[in-house]
């Protein structure tokens, strides 16, 4: 028996939406910009981000008045925040630039220093009550707060397409990066990330221990000398 016609067509008018729902926005100049300042290890050239300002603040205009809706997938709206917050963040160094650390700027993280939709917000704003209430930790990963030992900036644009993919890689990465994280059969030394928002890894009834051991090439399967590395707030230019 043959499909209707008009059954066809509704199912590819169905997948289209889908996929422009997944497409509200367009983060091609966030991209640009970052590809031209921030290195591959997550160096950022902050005096190259102020020569394209132009271009940078062309983005938060455009992030200003294309705030996420409700009909927007959970991909779009993580790649949105996400891309906001890392914006915003070097926005708040080249506009107290220069500077040695982030924690040189009074209040930095509180803040109310942009408009979103015509509303002031700060970054903690954007941390605590929007991406972390999306419920997925990698998130953390994906964020930059503009210092050493921050998992690095990615020298891309996050969207809709590639964002799951994004904050996996992401994660592994930083999880198994020396400089940030000492995980070895007889020492573990872990990021402050993981005392500062333990409770955002207790996914599915496990705690920071499974988190970790999900990304990390060496394994935390007994109780060895650990604790947490010292956090470098040095300016990750």
């Amino acid at each position: 028996m043959k499909t209707p016609k008009i059954i066809i067509s509704l199912v590819l008018l169905l997948i289209s939406f889908q996929i422009k729902a997944q497409e509200n926005l367009d983060h091609a100049v966030w991209d640009q910009i970052l590809l031209i300042n921030v290195s591959e290890d997550g160096k950022v050239d902050y005096k190259g981000f102020m020569r394209d300002s132009a271009k940078l603040y062309e983005y938060f205009t455009y992030l200003s008045d294309n705030p996420p809706a409700t009909s927007w997938s959970k991909e779009e709206t993580l790649a949105y925040w996400i891309n906001a917050y890392n914006a915003y963040t070097i926005k708040l160094i080249i506009d107290n630039y220069p500077l040695k650390s982030i924690k040189e700027i009074k209040n930095p993280w509180d803040r109310k220093f942009f408009k979103i939709n015509g509303v002031l917000h700060s970054l903690n704003e954007l941390e605590h009550k929007i991406l972390r209430k999306l419920g997925d930790p990698r998130i953390h990963f994906a964020i930059n707060c503009a210092s050493f030992s921050c998992p690095i900036v990615w020298n891309r644009a996050f969207t809709a397409r590639n964002v799951d993919n994004a904050l996996d890689t992401l994660t592994g990465n930083f999880i198994n990066d020396p400089l940030r994280n000492t995980i070895t059969e007889d020492v573990v030394e872990v990021s402050k990330i993981f005392s500062w928002f333990k409770k955002d890894f207790k996914v599915d009834g496990e705690d920071a221990k499974a988190f970790i051991n999900k990304y990390s090439k060496v394994k935390i399967d007994k109780q060895p000398k650990k604790g947490y590395k010292k956090y470098n707030w040095s300016l990750n230019e």
